[in-house]
Order: C-alpha cells, then sequence, then structure tokens
C-alpha cells in the first residue's frame, strides 16, 4: 500500500479512535475528573470528537459523570472521571509467616485487604491458604472472588519457566510442588502471574515512589532476607531462571564461600550485611543488650538506634553495615552502571539519611562509577503495592482496548 512503512498497520479509523480513547482514560486517571474541554485541549482533540469520545466511553461503562465545575465564569462543566468499577485486580504478597491480600479498583485504589498468618512450618494447603488470603480482601472490599480481573502473587525466590518450581526460596514450605501452579490455576478463576518479591517492589519504586522516571536502575533490599531488583532500559530483568537479582547468595570479600547456597538458602553476601549478620556484629562491637528473637525484627530495632548514635558501638555498627552493603553493591555496580540505587527494606529504611549517607560514600570509594543513592519511599506494603501495580498495568491494557 502507497504510504505505508512496511511492517506497520495503517492507522485505521477505529485504532486512532481507540488511541484517543486510551489517551483520555490515562489523562482521567492522572488528573482526576476533567471537563470535556479540559480533555479536548490535554488530547489535542477538538470539542465534537471529545464529546464523541467521551459519550463512547460513558457508553462502554468506562467513565462516569461526576458532577459539575464550580466557582468559574460561565456555566459549570460537567466532570467525568474513570468508572472506578470497571474492573478490579489483586494482588498477593507471600511470606513465610503470612499472606497479605489486596484488591484495587481500576484507577489504583485499594478498596479491601486482608492478612492471613500462616506461622510455623505445617503441611498445610498453599491453595488453601491462597484462596483463603485472597477471598478475605475480595469480601472485605464487598466483590466476589470472580470481580477479579488478575492477579499478580510475589513471593520470595522465583519460578524457573521451564520446570514451574520455585527457586532460590527453600525457607518457603509448601510451595515446591512441581504441579502447585496447575493446582492454583484450575481453582482461580482469573488469570494469575507470580513475581518475586523484591522485583515487585521496584515496580512500585518505579511507578510510584523514588525511582520514578528512571529506566536504570538497582534496588537493593534489606529484610527478612537480601535481595536486588535490576531495572534495565525500563524493564525488569529476570534472567534465565529468574533468579537476577538474587545478591544474598553473591560472593563477596570478608565471608567464607558458602557451597550448595540453593540448599543453605544463604551465601556471603547475605553473611556480611542480611539481617541475621547484624545482631552477631552487634555483639562483636560490644552493643549492650542485644536482643533475641526474628533477626529482621532485631536487625530493624539495633539499626534505627545507631543511625543516632554519634560514636561507640552503634556508631561503628552503623558504620559497619555501611561498608557491609557498600561491598556487595559494588559487585552489581560495576557490571550494571546503573544511573540510580534505590535501598529499601526495613532493616535499611530504619537507618535513613545516616546509613545512606554513609553508603555512598563508602561506594564512592569502592565502585568505578557513581550512582546516585536515594532511600525507596514506598513504604506501606511495597511488595503487596508493586502485585497491584502490576495487576492494574495488564488490566487496563486489555479493559481499555476499545478498538475490539
Amino acid at each position: 500500500m502507497a504510504g505505508t512503512t512496511p511492517g506497520t498497520t495503517p492507522g485505521t479509523p477505529r485504532v486512532l479512535r481507540a488511541m484517543n480513547d486510551r489517551a483520555a482514560l490515562d489523562l482521567l486517571l492522572e488528573h482526576g475528573p476533567l471537563s470535556r474541554t479540559k480533555i479536548g485541549k490535554l488530547t489535542g482533540l477538538s470539542k465534537p470528537t471529545a464529546s464523541q469520545l467521551l459519550a463512547r466511553l460513558e457508553s462502554a461503562g468506562l467513565v462516569v459523570a461526576t458532577g459539575t465545575t464550580e466557582g468559574r465564569p460561565g456555566p459549570n462543566a460537567q466532570l467525568y472521571a474513570v468508572n472506578a468499577r470497571a474492573a478490579f485486580a489483586g494482588g498477593l504478597d507471600v511470606t513465610p509467616h503470612r499472606i497479605r491480600a489486596a484488591v484495587a479498583d481500576i484507577t489504583g485504589a485499594t478498596v479491601g485487604e486482608f492478612e492471613l498468618p500462616t506461622p510455623g512450618r505445617r503441611a498445610e494447603s498453599v491453595v488453601r491458604q491462597v484462596t483463603e488470603a485472597l477471598d478475605g480482601a475480595v469480601k472485605a472490599a464487598g466483590l466476589t472472588r470472580s470481580d477479579v480481573h488478575r492477579l499478580v502473587i510475589g513471593t520470595p525466590g522465583a519460578f524457573d519457566p521451564s520446570t514451574g518450581r520455585l527457586r532460590y526460596a527453600s525457607h518457603l514450605p509448601g510451595w515446591h510442588s512441581p504441579t502447585l501452579l496447575d493446582e492454583l490455576a484450575a481453582v482461580l478463576p482469573m488469570p494469575v502471574e507470580y513475581e518475586n518479591d523484591v522485583n515487585l517492589v521496584a515496580v512500585a519504586e518505579q511507578r510510584l515512589g523514588a525511582a520514578h522516571g528512571h529506566q536504570n536502575f538497582v534496588l537493593l533490599w534489606n529484610e527478612e532476607g537480601l535481595g536486588a531488583a535490576l531495572v534495565i532500559g525500563g524493564r525488569l530483568h529476570r534472567g534465565f531462571t529468574g533468579g537476577a537479582g538474587e545478591v544474598g547468595f553473591l560472593p563477596v570479600p570478608g565471608t567464607p564461600l558458602v557451597r550448595q547456597v540453593t540448599k543453605a538458602n544463604s551465601g556471603g553476601f547475605q553473611e556480611l550485611a542480611g539481617a541475621q549478620a547484624l545482631p552477631r556484629l552487634a555483639r562483636e562491637l560490644g552493643v549492650d543488650g542485644v536482643a533475641h528473637g526474628p533477626h529482621a525484627e532485631v536487625a530493624t530495632e539495633l539499626v534505627s538506634r545507631a543511625a543516632g548514635a554519634e560514636s561507640g558501638p552503634y556508631r561503628q555498627l552503623l558504620d559497619a553495615y555501611a561498608t557491609g552493603l557498600a561491598t556487595g553493591l559494588a559487585s552489581m555496580v560495576a557490571v550494571l552502571d546503573p544511573e540510580l540505587v534505590v535501598l529499601s527494606g526495613e532493616v535499611i529504611a530504619a537507618g535513613g539519611e545516616p546509613l545512606r549517607a554513609r553508603v555512598q560514600a563508602e561506594l564512592t570509594e569502592l565502585a568505578a562509577s557513581r550512582p546516585r543513592l536515594v532511600l525507596g519511599s514506598v513504604r506501606e506494603h511495597p511488595v503487596l503495592r508493586g502485585a497491584l501495580e502490576n495487576a492494574l498495568a495488564t488490566t487496563r491494557d486489555e479493559v481499555f482496548d476499545t478498538s475490539r
């Protein structure tokens, strides 16, 4: 066809209308309720075309009239907003101790949450746990399971795409059956995606937080374990088996090599700067009264106290922790050369700006490039928020497509 670039699709009226529809819906998501005139200005469409667009979207159930403008000269203008009930998406954040579930409407607002404790290593059905957690969230939202358009489940480790088995997460009981994904697919009525928990934190930070607008960054997470997420060219890099970012196993100076790390669930970097290393390090430095309990909780409390210390053992602890984090980061920076490093997770967040500044100074000495270090800003349930953002992105692509 003359004037058409080979390999492209001509801009048919239906395709062009769908493109305008999506642009308008994205503007409504970003700005909230808008008038027909404002939508026309933001999209470059004429008033008649904008009116036709809104009528089409309202008829499809994608937008609703929400009131009128007030306080301006002239007649009040009708305002339109995305219909929040056009679709719903769900997310799950799975740890060995609990499953946290949430449902969001198409605008991204959380409409239902639920937390299911899963303590101990009981041989309890993972399928039952997942469905119970999801049902708790949809019930809180006043919905049913079938109302959820898509579900994203975040877990430690990653499901190997060639076998369907969970790898790098031996501490998550019950999730390693080779038939688990098929069993879940059989009972859940919506499409389900599975993603590494730290990758989901990076999704949340890129779309809503400290990495917004950045295409190349590393996120280092320290909570119950050490992990990283790698974003290259705006996309998550998962690697061949999904194991990219499992840096807890990274061999680093100052720790012995650990053999068969996938079975031991440990490794060099984890032993140097993971949550379980901090209580031991504190005792070695002479910190008095180090508590006993879950590693992440004890480590968070220690780092929080160390962040406010000007001298003494706590100050030494903060410096040693910063050096440990920077040691592992230096290897990642040498290979990836990111523009930004996001420091996240409860243990790191407890150190705040004093810890960030020390890690930045140490990394400047240890690494050839000089990425900027920032603290993560999505602090409330970042894994769950990332799961919802992932589920919402695909849901919007499907529901907002008016070309079909």
